[in-house]
């Protein structure tokens, strides 16, 4: 049955190379998977080009991927439910320790937990990969592998939409319509957000926003200012939103969000640019606009799946591109160039279907 593991293996920045691997063994509390879907993220790119991203730096080779589904192919003695032959969704932080951050059902900022593809952690783009079972969640049967690889980048939204306290009647901007600012856009959407205004650079980004449900679009150009852009949202939305999600990291971005959002709202940080930025922190102080960060995502999995199955959020217009795992570097690329949104890397070999 398992011959191979062909996987995706980062050297060194720009070096990344297609390699046969073992097949990893899994232990008492872990599943083997056969990999299906596994879609690429501007991360693994910021690796593949960069070698780091922050203060985690590539030591040693490394597998990319951490937004991944599979199907159960050898179980762990400790495993009671999955079994051999279960369709499952993968979150790929899983805690290491029960220290104070996981007893507080925050584990995302747990300072040792494991993370698919981030140093020293291997991810999975590959066709076989060993998984913590308590962190593969089952997919009902009306969910494809790749919405279950989609729920990565949906999480993300999800968490954001919930640091932000998104609810029945919000008015939102969201900054940036690459993955994260359209995977925020259908989670606001449906947790009950009435209005959500979109921004971004490219107007083919803002058409599939509309697309998927954005009730205003604007497009920004690089000489327009922070205030100018406040000003025409408010212009557009007729209000200053209540809530600001920010998904590029640019800091004009960051400074726009601060000046657009109303008193007493908040704006949440999803996207990661330079550690250092300039912002108006004493006009958001005045007003008391709340900023909060947002790393990774934490307790969103089964919400996700809900989303899925009930069609109150459609993810599948999000993959806009699909390779077989033996042309995973012309994928990368691809990516690189900002081509489409989504790009799946499909890991079966017999199975290459959504």
């Amino acid at each position: 049955m398992m011959q191979e593991n062909l996987s995706l293996v980062l050297h060194a920045p720009e070096d990344l190379r297609l390699e046969d691997r073992p097949i990893p063994e899994p232990g008492p509390n872990e599943v083997l998977l056969q990999m299906h879907s596994v879609g690429i993220c501007g991360s693994d790119v910021h690796y593949w080009k960069n070698g780091r991203i922050g203060d985690f730096v590539l030591t040693k080779p490394m597998v990319l991927g951490h937004e991944a589904s599979g199907r159960v192919v050898k179980v762990g003695s400790g495993v009671k439910h999955l079994k051999v032959g279960d369709r499952v969704a993968i979150e790929p932080g899983v805690p290491r320790e029960m220290d104070e951050f996981f007893k507080n059902g925050r584990y995302n900022l747990s300072p040792s937990i494991f993370f698919c593809a981030t140093p020293p952690d291997d991810g999975n783009i590959s066709r076989y990969y060993k998984h913590r079972a308590n962190f593969c969640y089952k997919l009902p049967d009306n969910v494809t592998f790749e919405e279950g690889a989609l729920i990565e980048p949906l999480s993300v939204g999800i968490h954001a939409c919930r640091r932000a306290g998104v609810t029945l009647g919000s008015t939102v901007l969201i900054c940036g319509a690459g993955p994260i600012g359209l995977v925020s856009l259908l989670v606001a959407k449906a947790m009950g957000a009435a209005l959500v205004i979109i921004t971004d650079l490219d107007p083919d980004r803002l058409a599939i926003a509309k697309d998927l449900g954005a009730d205003f679009q604007l497009t920004v150009k690089k000489e327009d200012g922070p205030q100018q852009l406040a000003k025409s949202v408010q212009d557009i939305l007729g209000v200053q939103p209540q809530i600001t999600i920010e998904c590029t990291g640019a800091e004009s971005c960051i400074q726009t969000a601060i000046y657009a959002t109303r008193s007493g709202g908040v704006v949440v940080l999803v996207g990661l640019g330079p550690e250092m930025v300039s912002v108006p922190l004493v006009n958001a102080a005045i007003r008391e606009v709340d900023i909060r960060g947002v790393f990774r995502y934490c307790n969103t999995w089964p919400m996700a799946i809900a989303m899925l199955a009930s069609g109150k959020v459609n993810v599948k217009p999000l993959v806009t591109h699909r390779f077989p795992l033996e042309q995973a570097v012309e994928a990368f690329e691809i990516t690189h160039q900002h081509v489409g949104i989504k790009v799946m890397i499909k890991c079966d070999k017999n199975d290459q279907n959504p």
